[in-house]
């Protein structure tokens, strides 16, 4: 794993990032932007969207574009006319990263109802799937590109009371590796799963409301990890679920 990375490592790059109104989703954005990219925001909060984009002109990065749009409700059509809205603005796409996520509540399978399972599933497994689709054009005609799925533990490591949540999740995993062997005719093209483990953001604070905070690593030491998949030193890497742990060990 590299830590160090040029400022200019993603230079001349587009990236597509969901979920990039808050938590390591906007981090992600603004680290992109910082090395290069011109980053494509995604998120339903146009607020939220609007303090990303600002924040990204106001450093004198490079403008990104700011697309809203609610992946819970979106469909094929919205998804299509996305990627013709990125193809129309930049002419090309060399990466997506998936950080946008849907969680209810962690509660028992019988407090579980249908309608909390499919959102669930639609926001965390079906719509990086069917985004990813209508990006593949743009994808494969990149010299390098990456696409990069973000899990989260229970999908990996299935625990009480994690049902929808864990499941939709764990969803990513094989879609990594369906994906991967689909498209290891395209020298060119990757696909990779990360998972960032206990890491001090929105999601965890809700999914882990009694955990200290001094017990998780924080969001900026992820950054080095999503700036190596998507860069060009993760070429020729694909089909992997990478696991991470950043807590630091304390006494």
């Amino acid at each position: 794993m590299i830590n160090e990375f040029a400022k200019d490592c993603l230079a001349g790059r587009v990236i597509l990032v969901t979920g990039a109104s808050q938590g390591i989703g906007r981090a992600v954005a603004e680290c992109y932007a910082r090395h290069g990219a011109s980053v494509v925001l995604l998120a339903r909060s146009v607020r939220g969207l609007e303090a990303v984009y600002d924040g990204i002109v106001g450093e004198g990065l490079a403008e990104p574009a700011a697309i809203t749009l609610d992946l819970l409700t979106a469909t094929e059509t919205e998804f299509n006319n996305l990627a013709y809205q990125i193809k129309g603005t930049f002419g090309r796409l060399d990466g997506i990263v998936h950080c946008a996520s849907h969680f209810y509540a962690s509660s028992p399978l019988v407090n579980q109802g249908i309608e909390e399972w499919m959102n669930q599933y639609r926001v965390n497994t079906v719509a990086p799937f069917a985004l990813t689709r209508a990006c593949l054009p743009l994808l494969k005609d990149a010299e390098d590109a990456s696409v990069l799925f973000v899990g989260e533990t229970h999908g990996l490591h299935p625990g009480a009371f994690w049902g929808a949540f864990g499941a939709s999740k764990q969803g990513l995993g094989y879609l990594t590796q369906v994906a991967a062997s689909e498209w290891d005719m395209f020298p060119g093209l990757r696909v990779n799963l990360l998972v960032p483990g206990p890491v001090n953001s929105p999601q965890r604070t809700r999914t882990h409301p009694g955990e200290d905070k001094t017990e998780r690593a924080q969001i900026a030491d992820l950054m080095p990890h999503f700036l190596f998949w998507m860069s060009r030193e993760s070429r020729g890497r694909s089909g992997e679920i990478i696991e991470l742990d950043l807590r630091t060990v304390r006494p």
